[in-house]
């Protein structure tokens, strides 16, 4: 029988690679992004290539919408047996100096790497530990790890998500639902966030190089987080 990952914040980096990778394996794929029409045009794409999938709008830094998408694709798929949370912020949402973070700063990047994982988690971890099986799969940049004032208010963020993680996947230990958090330490190939800086690259700090890294690249990365578990994260692009 089929199993389905569900791609919260779907995007044409990281959402396309992970979905591909995982329907190649005979995942159905529930496409999940704010952007209908983009929602739909990953999903036929990913029909295209020979994958069960279909789009399924929501908004995921909104409690309803989660819960509500949750059980449309339950309705439509079954059971969500894989859950990896993909969504990020703009350029436009970062702020390049610590000495700037406000409160208000820290709305967009709380709401989308703490809050909204934290939603996800909630709506799903229950039915997983009941059946004893599942994995939930997380994204994270480069800002946690290594100390970049330039994108200060998502740094902050990051670090947030990744303490909660961690106590997450402690408390989940022995239940059959595995935790994992990819670090991304590079630009995404064709994401947006890549198609902003190659547009205005002094938005980037000057002397700073950035890899770039596939979204296919990074869609084995988190088959191998789904099938070895063996670690809880997982760092990819980072200088050597």
């Amino acid at each position: 029988m089929s199993k389905t990952i569900a791609i919260f914040g779907y995007g044409p980096g990281l959402g396309v690679g992970t979905g591909r990778r995982f329907g190649r394996e005979g995942f159905r794929v529930a496409v999940i992004g704010r952007d209908q029409d983009k929602a739909r045009r990953h999903a036929e794409q990913l029909r295209a290539e020979g994958v069960e999938a279909a789009a399924f709008p929501a908004d995921v830094t909104d409690a309803a919408q989660v819960t509500g998408v949750i059980e449309q694709i339950e309705a439509t798929f079954g059971a969500i047996d894989v859950a990896m949370h993909g969504a990020a912020g703009n350029m436009s949402d970062r702020l390049p100096s610590t000495l700037k973070v406000d409160i208000p700063s820290l709305d967009v990047p709380f709401a989308l790497k703490l809050h909204s994982p934290i939603l996800v988690t909630r709506a799903l971890a229950p039915k997983m530990v009941e059946r004893g099986a599942g994995a939930l799969l997380f994204s994270s940049g480069s800002s946690e790890h290594f100390v970049a004032p330039y994108l200060a208010n998502f740094g902050i963020a990051l670090a947030a998500q990744r303490g909660y993680l961690r106590q997450l996947e402690v408390e989940l230990r022995g239940t059959g639902v595995y935790v994992g958090l990819l670090n991304i330490g590079a630009l995404i190939d064709r994401s947006e966030a890549a198609q902003i800086v190659d547009e205005h690259p002094e938005l980037i700090p000057e002397g700073l190089e950035l890899a770039r890294i596939s979204g296919d690249e990074l869609g084995d990365h988190y088959w191998r987080l789904y099938t070895e578990r063996d670690k809880v994260e997982l760092d990819v692009g980072f200088p050597a």
